[in-house]
């Protein structure tokens, strides 16, 4: 995220435009603010394949098929070009690329738009009228633009229309990803991706690899690792021979279950570091068991790059014990000398290696302080805006992203197109949310969202069991009609065994972030008999 929650919210923002995200089920805190936001007199955009409940309370709702984001952000830049509502000054000084893009966009008339993602050429034109005369206007994204196999795009035209506007680097405007899960954002900043060390410092950088090498003790691996999309291809191809999940339930929540099962049994050794007995736990040949953020001394980073502590709470009997030290233990048996560190001690080498956490300190956050990184020294109070003055790059880069095509379209055989999400009550898999008996009693199990039209055509009515097949399996689950999916299209969510979606979804994944295309499937639907 550019920008902090308070200030994207805050009672002098214009306009919020909300894409591809569902805040108040998948992320109630922000979802509030949202709407005391709107309640206040914030006009509110959204651009959402589905009627949410802010839509209800949206200035404007685009309810555009899903996959087609790349689609509306041009077709945005059209006409913030054609009506003179570009800030050249801020284009001029700031940014490059941008011939090409115009170039592009000039083919995304409102109206070729319109038909491309099923909405309306006027209320695009309001649209983006309302976004560019706004003098505070934020985007926010979530899953519901990266979950594509052109996801990464998706991110790319939204910062294009950010900067085409000029409402980047300064208050109340800029591009605001809502993280899909707690502590995503820390998790990548420490280097759990297979390019990066911690802070995205990048593995094929050779000064990079001599820093972490040298501080370490040890030679580094120069090669980069594999995206854990990639992982089921690389068993298959015999790269891969045994596989450490933590944390990571992948038998509930990766695409085509069926394909991530077999993975699985053909491993020759599989460990799962875990806190429950999930469903992958059930493949593995070891389980570690781990503890809780109850249960632990850390920080999590939040999805404004705010580093927060969490303290120990709870003390539990039993054998598991905290990650770290699980850790600790199997790098010393595996030959590396790797003493045992308090999670303060940690933080202290997280700030010695990583530049943009260099100031940052359990003292200074046991203290009170509330820091966001970057944070270059124990002085400095952290950046809450990014991009002010001058973009990280220099000059920000105008991506030319075409509209594609989702990987998987209706047909004939497979006439419904599924968008998959969150609801409020269940978290993910389900491995702690189906633990807690009131949550159960009030939604126990799986549901399909469908339209009316679409149901009485099929002779489904609202409660129905309906057999859900796509090209990789069938679940059974239960109807849901009303008018909060278009027409041909209907949605599910992930957080339930029985009527598993992911036994259907497509493993197409984005060719940049290699992230599944979870958002689009196409689908057959009849009643259960």
């Amino acid at each position: 995220m550019t920008n902090p929650f308070d200030d994207i919210t805050a009672p002098d923002v214009d306009v919020i435009m909300l894409v591809g995200s569902n805040p108040e089920e998948a992320h109630p805190v922000l979802g509030t603010k949202i709407r005391r936001a709107v309640h206040e007199g914030c006009k509110l955009i959204v651009v959402d394949p589905r009627k949410i409940d802010l839509a209800k309370h949206a200035q404007i709702h685009l309810q555009v098929k899903p996959g087609t984001n790349v689609a509306f952000a041009n077709g945005m830049m059209h006409i913030i070009l054609e009506d003179g509502l570009a800030d050249m000054e801020f284009i001029k000084s700031r940014t490059e690329g941008f011939k090409e893009l115009k170039e592009i966009v000039k083919d995304y008339t409102p109206e070729k738009v319109a038909e491309v993602c099923g909405i309306d050429a006027d209320e695009l034109r309001k649209a983006a009228h309302l976004y560019a005369k706004a003098k505070k206007a934020p985007i926010m994204y979530c899953l519901g633009v990266t979950e594509h196999s052109t996801g990464t795009e998706g991110v790319m035209s939204l910062s294009n229309l950010a900067m085409m506007v000029g409402k980047i680097g300064r208050s109340g405007c800029g591009i605001n990803p809502i993280r899909g899960q707690n502590n995503v954002q820390g998790a990548c900043d420490m280097g759990c991706m297979p390019g990066d060390f911690p802070g995205y410092q990048k593995v094929k950088n050779p000064d990079v690899l001599k820093k972490f090498s040298e501080h370490w003790g040890t030679p580094l691996n120069p090669v980069i690792g594999i995206p854990s999309t990639m992982i089921p291809e690389a068993v298959a191809d015999g790269k891969v021979k045994a596989l450490y999940i933590f944390g990571e339930d992948p038998v509930r929540t990766d695409p085509d279950i069926g394909h991530i099962k077999k993975m699985l049994k053909s491993l020759d050794f599989l460990v799962v570091q875990e806190l429950f007995m999930t469903k992958t736990a059930e493949y593995a040949d070891v389980v570690l068991p781990g503890v809780s953020y109850a249960e632990k001394e850390g920080t999590f980073t939040n999805s404004e790059r705010r580093v927060q502590r969490i303290r120990k709470a709870v003390e539990l009997e039993g054998e598991m014990r905290p990650d770290a030290e699980i850790f600790y233990d199997v790098m010393n048996r595996l030959g590396y000398p790797q003493p045992t560190l308090s999670a303060s001690e940690v933080m202290e080498e997280i700030a010695e290696l990583t530049p943009s956490y260099h100031g940052i300190s359990h003292a200074r956050l046991d203290a009170g302080e509330t820091l966001q990184w970057p944070c270059k020294d124990e002085k400095d109070k952290g950046a809450a805006i990014l991009h002010m003055g001058k973009f990280t790059r220099g000059l920000g880069y105008f991506y030319p992203a075409k509209y594609q095509p989702s990987a998987e379209l209706p047909d004939e055989e497979y006439p419904f197109t599924m968008i998959t999400g969150r609801m409020l009550y269940h978290y993910n898999a389900g491995a702690m949310t189906q633990r807690t008996e009131g949550l159960n009693e009030l939604y126990p199990s799986s549901y399909m969202e469908m339209r009316k039209s679409d149901a009485d055509s099929l002779g489904i009515k609202n409660g129905d069991r309906v057999k859900v097949t796509s090209r990789r399996g069938e679940i059974e689950t239960t109807a849901v009609v009303g008018d909060k999916v278009n027409y041909g299209e209907v949605f599910m969510t992930f957080h339930f065994e029985d009527g598993n979606v992911n036994n259907l979804t497509n493993a197409a994944t984005d060719s940049f972030a290699n992230v599944p295309e979870y958002k689009v499937c196409a689908v057959h639907i009849q009643r259960a008999r």
